[in-house]
């Protein structure tokens, strides 16, 4: 019987080798107790290969960024402010950092996104600037102003998200400005200068008074209503429109309710000086025929009594003597009795001293010569009123207020009636 031939294992290995097998595998697969089963090859097929050097860390999700400090500027509207946000740039790996806003009191400052980002360095910058969506919240923060400054608690974070943790909580806040010392040392050395020129030109002079000079030499003319509330009026907008300004940058902040409030002031102050004018001029027309139909009278008297001296100082008088006697007699009576009315007339149209001298800025405004007058008062309390609600919407809202157009016809009404009651008001 032939034998069959044997391959060496040798070459066998060789073999395997030249394909690319390992042979202590392939001796594993095939049944064979080989070292393949518990040797380190096995081990290097089970290990997980190694990062390269290379290749970018990946962002930790958990990172918590926190406001940690002030690099530059401080918290003022109109004014930039540099922070140092901790862990930003890991967040900003799957964050957007261009929707960031600060936070004031825990509040958004809606729309006030950063203008710089340095996420590599941690930092971000903004512009503090009040807009139509964040005016609320500045008139919140800023309004009823105690102060040049408060306190606040400060961070940042997305819009509609809680702010990120920051050193600045309320225990250990940031003072936000909200009036610059150097304008508002300047803007209230402006108030009080015109504040202090007005009352002394209005206790001084003829500025809010009756025009005309005053019978009484040394003495100011009466208080006007209608110049002392435009008066009023133009201060307090004036002291309100820089107030607002100082705090809020804003400059368009006349609304068209207090231009209808500034016309109704002027109209009365306009309308009174119209009123009394006439009252004036046909006052001194009338006093000036008065007058002269009173010198006119006072001549003619001693013109017929010396006439009648001279028809009685006759020895004889004819008949035509004694007519013309009786009638010089009855002219003499008549002229005298006229000239006694016509002086009656004279005192009546010509004012009492006293009338043409101020008695006080309360009295000069709420009466007349007849004493004091309803319409007088109405409008004056009217006024305070508005002035009242003008000052209380300035100092909470930073805003001029909108008066109705009910309250305006209110004011206009009491205007209106007291200029009516003008005409027939005695001087």
């Amino acid at each position: 019987m032939k034998q069959r031939p044997t391959t060496s294992p040798i070459l066998f290995s060789v073999l395997i080798a030249l394909m690319g097998v390992n042979p202590f595998v392939v001796s594993a697969q095939t049944g064979s107790a080989t070292p393949a089963q518990t040797g380190p090859a096995n081990s290097t097929q089970t290990s997980s290969p190694s990062p390269s050097p290379n290749a970018a860390p990946t962002p930790d999700p958990t990172a918590s960024p926190q406001v940690i400090r002030v690099l530059e500027g401080h918290l003022e509207l109109d004014d930039i402010i540099r922070i140092e946000v901790d862990k930003l740039a890991e967040w900003a790996g799957t964050n957007d950092p261009t929707k960031l806003v600060p936070y004031l009191n825990g509040r958004a400052i809606r729309g006030n996104y950063p203008e710089e980002i340095h996420a590599s360095k941690n930092h971000l910058q903004f512009h503090l600037q009040i807009t139509p969506e964040n005016k609320d919240v500045w008139i919140d923060l800023l309004g009823e102003p105690s102060g040049t400054r408060r306190q606040v608690a400060f961070s940042v974070g997305l819009e509609n998200q809680s702010p990120f943790e920051s050193v600045f909580s309320l225990s250990h806040p940031l003072t936000l400005t909200v009036i610059s010392p150097v304008y508002g040392i300047v803007s209230l050395v402006v108030v009080l200068l015109t504040a202090i020129l007005l009352i002394r030109l209005a206790t001084k002079t003829n500025l809010i008074r009756k025009p005309g000079l005053s019978p009484v030499p040394g003495k100011l003319t009466p208080y006007d209503l209608g110049r002392a509330q435009m008066a009023f009026w133009f201060f307090l907008i004036y002291a309100s429109y820089l107030t607002i300004w100082l705090i809020t940058d804003a400059l368009d902040t006349i609304t068209p309710a207090l231009l209808g409030l500034m016309g109704i002031s002027a109209g009365t102050a306009l309308g009174e000086a119209l009123i009394d004018t006439g009252k004036d001029d046909a006052q001194s027309a009338q006093l000036q025929q008065l007058t002269g139909e009173k010198q006119s009278l006072e001549q003619s008297i001693p013109e017929l009594q010396s006439q009648l001296a001279e028809i009685n100082a006759r020895t004889t008088l004819t008949l035509e003597d004694t007519t013309s006697r009786d009638s010089l007699n009855k002219q003499v009576q008549d002229n005298r009795t006229r000239l006694g009315q016509v002086n009656q007339q004279i005192q009546t149209v010509t004012p009492a001293a006293s009338r043409d001298v101020s008695r006080g800025f309360l009295n000069d405004i709420l009466s007349d010569a007849s004493g004091y007058s309803f319409h007088r008062f109405q409008i004056f309390a009217w006024t305070i009123v508005l002035g009242i609600i003008f000052v209380a919407s300035v100092y909470n809202s930073l805003t001029m207020p909108e008066f109705s157009p009910t309250l305006l016809g209110i004011m206009g009404l009491s205007s209106g009636t007291y200029l009516g009651f003008k005409f027939p008001e005695q001087k």
